[in-house]
């Protein structure tokens, strides 16, 4: 670590600093502080959020991890302020058991429904949320929006937050590329429906089977909770409902499971079908 790094680290003893309150409080709520950051850990979520242009407000390396100083500080603007914590108050602070001994507060890109709407409506594909409890399938399933072109993800009611610690580890980064936005999920689906977008529904045992479904065109994919599935008001919106076929030995797939399935196979069409122009 060069001189002028080391000179960045500014040593804080206290757990009652205001910035490692706002970054412990930022873990556990899995939600932004009110100055607008989100809590990230690790060396590989940290660089994803570097690579992916996001504003860091400070980045926390505890003593053990003070060597990724030199990796990490000339990839972050010198406006961020740096701080080098003992072992124990780093560890009060993160979500992990076995911390990698850097964290940071960065604020996250924010995204409007309107935006997403500009896109030309025949390559529209988004996915949208209902329910979805678990954080790792709720980071599961954005990793997988991001890889398979999905425009945006809406998150509705009850779903968990994609700013959850175990959220952001499961999408390996997507959380902050991909557009994400929280709605209300049945407003929002009539919303689309009026602008022309077909919605369609996951279930568990019943409808056609996904392979069968036309899933081109303007499209809304509608995934639901890991125990009770897309909920009856939603499914009353929907244009059609699919399926996965699977072994009966097997109750259902997990809610990241299955939607990775069924946004595959969306771009699997998309790819075999292409709208010109």
């Amino acid at each position: 670590m060069t001189v002028k790094d080391e000179a960045r680290l500014r040593p804080v003893t206290s757990r009652q600093n205001a910035l490692v309150k706002d970054l412990r409080r930022a873990f556990a709520r899995g939600e932004p502080t009110e100055a607008g950051s989100v809590a990230i850990e690790g060396i590989r979520i940290i660089e994803e959020a570097i690579r992916s242009g996001l504003r860091f407000q400070a980045v926390f390396f505890s003593e053990s991890g003070r060597a990724h100083a030199a990796r990490l500080l000339p990839q972050i603007a010198s406006h961020a302020e740096t701080l080098l914590l003992p072992d124990q108050v780093f560890a009060s602070a993160v979500a992990t058991e076995t911390p990698q001994g850097v964290a940071a507060l960065v604020k996250p890109k924010t995204f409007a429904l309107e935006d997403v709407l500009r896109v030309p409506a025949e390559h529209l594909l988004l996915a949208c949320l209902a329910g979805v409890q678990d954080p790792g399938n709720v980071g599961t399933i954005v990793r997988s929006a991001e890889a398979f072109g999905v425009q945006a993800v809406m998150l509705g009611e009850k779903t968990a937050s994609h700013f959850n610690a175990k959220a952001i580890r499961a999408s390996a980064g997507s959380v902050f590329r991909e557009p994400l936005m929280h709605v209300r999920l049945q407003e929002t689906i009539a919303l689309l429906k009026q602008q022309g977008i077909r919605i369609v529904a996951t279930s568990s045992h019943k409808g056609q089977p996904v392979d069968q479904v036309v899933l081109t065109g303007p499209l809304a994919l509608v995934i639901g909770s890991e125990g009770a599935g897309v909920p009856p008001e939603i499914l009353a919106q929907a244009d059609a409902l699919i399926t996965i076929p699977h072994s009966g030995r097997v109750e259902s797939l997990n809610a990241g499971i299955a939607a990775s399935i069924v946004l595959y196979e969306a771009a699997r069409q998309r790819r075999s079908h292409p709208v010109i122009g």
